[in-house]
């Protein structure tokens, strides 16, 4: 099953890539590996403000995560043109906005985590990072960038 097939079975549609709105760019191609910038949580179009441990659970911030995962998707798509092109995720980098006290940044992560491998399958198992900061740009409570590699 091709990875567009799966996405159809898991009813998601690839939002359209925003420009980002700083000094720099979505995605940098080296060699065989594609680094994607930093993605931040959305909710309804807008910044999901927040800090995990006080205005936000577990769950929340997982959703957070798996949308992000599907921006992420998005931007693979632009910068392959075909996400059957990617032939492993390699890392992942979860930020979460959270509280000194919230110690579940690693449950959140599995938001991204767990959807990357349904849509990628024995591609998507990947090295992954999760930490809890002080603060994320706009008030955000949940960025991750990402590392693929692509054929």
């Amino acid at each position: 099953m091709s990875v567009y097939e799966k996405l159809r079975a898991l009813k998601i549609t690839l939002p359209q890539v925003t420009p980002p709105a700083a000094a720099f760019v979505p995605y940098v191609r080296a060699g065989n590996l594609l680094f994607v910038s930093g993605h931040i949580a959305r909710k309804d179009g807008k910044p999901w403000v927040g800090k995990l441990g006080a205005d936000l659970h577990t769950a929340q911030g997982q959703e957070a995560a798996r949308g992000i995962a599907i921006e992420l998707l998005a931007t693979l798509h632009a910068a392959t043109g075909d996400l059957n092109k990617i032939m492993r995720i390699v890392k992942l980098l979860v930020l979460v906005n959270s509280t000194p006290q919230f110690t579940e940044q690693h449950l959140v992560a599995n938001g991204a985590s767990e959807l990357l491998v349904q849509v990628f399958g024995e591609r998507g198992p990947h090295a992954r990072s999760a930490f809890g900061i002080a603060q994320i740009p706009l008030g955000s409570c949940v960025e991750i960038e990402l590392i693929a590699e692509i054929a």
